[in-house]
């Protein structure tokens, strides 16, 4: 019989290609807030004991550091809350939980990354804040429980699937609409695959319960990602036309939210890094233009 896979945030960039991915593999409801609103306890606890998931893939979230910077009373009620509330119900219906976090627990950090699991989080921005203490509340409820610190996925747009800003898409949108793009040159992430994470979700199921850095490690600026996105589309002819490198942007405080992906390579779970990701991505949609 098919183990049974309760998603949050199902609707979403991340959800909604799991879901196509992993159909005929495990039995899932695929929730958002219309079948599911994570900030009613009562709500989220008749739902888990109706479906009675095996695991519980914990996305939803709202993760615009704008809005939430704005909105910090809404942010907290449903990245912290929300959360708890889901933890609980996983807990109260022997649910294994994955909780997806993220690099932006690292955003106010003032040394150079890759960031390690055991290095000290210093937020700066209420969503990597609320991420945070999600992580440490969660801890507090479930023992059972996966946290993996996402670095910022890119994909392509698909049938069905929900989309996100992301530096791919971004950039050959902006070329697509014939616009010239600005991009700081003292911004470091790791940037990986969407599909480089969810084909080895299953694996995380299998390793031991903790927290782990997921994703592509990248020593590429974020302007010098957008650079080769556009050499790899065949366009490195325009390149000086179609892109700008921003100087200001983060020059006081060069950003660099990168995770060290190490302590889950050590349980058989690898990133291509950011380069090469990039060249599959395109690769598999056999996108030139």
């Amino acid at each position: 019989m098919m183990k049974r896979l309760l998603l949050t945030g199902g609707n979403g960039f991340f959800c909604t290609r799991l879901t196509k991915t992993y159909q005929h593999t495990y039995d899932i409801l695929s929730t958002d807030v219309p079948q599911l609103d994570i900030t009613n306890r009562d709500q989220a606890m008749e739902a888990f004991h109706q479906f009675k998931p095996d695991y519980v893939l914990h996305a939803a979230a709202v993760a615009s550091t704008d809005f939430c910077n704005n909105n910090p009373e809404i942010a907290h009620n449903i990245n912290v809350k929300g959360a708890q509330h889901v933890a609980e119900a996983a807990k109260a219906v022997n649910a294994k939980m994955i909780f997806i976090s993220t690099e932006q627990v690292f955003n106010g950090n003032t040394s150079p990354g890759p960031y390690r699991e055991e290095d000290c989080p210093i937020p700066d921005t209420v969503y990597g804040q609320t991420k945070l203490e999600a992580e440490e509340k969660l801890r507090d409820i479930l023992d059972e429980l996966w946290v993996l610190r996402f670095t910022w996925l890119y994909g392509l747009p698909e049938r069905n699937c929900g989309m996100s800003p992301n530096i791919l898409w971004d950039t050959l949108s902006a070329v697509l609409k014939g616009e010239k793009i600005k991009v700081t040159s003292n911004e470091y992430r790791g940037l990986t695959y969407v599909y480089d994470v969810i084909d080895q979700i299953p694996k995380i199921f299998e390793i031991p319960y903790g927290t782990y850095h997921i994703g592509s490690q990248n020593h590429l600026s974020r302007y010098d990602v957008s650079k080769l996105i556009l050499k790899e589309v065949g366009l490195e002819e325009r390149i000086d036309h179609l892109l700008e490198m921003d100087l200001e942007k983060y020059k006081d405080h060069p950003r660099d939210a990168r995770l060290s992906n190490e302590k889950i390579k050590t349980y058989g779970i690898g990133f291509a890094d950011t380069k090469d990701s990039i060249k599959k991505c395109l690769e598999e949609f056999k996108l030139k233009i």
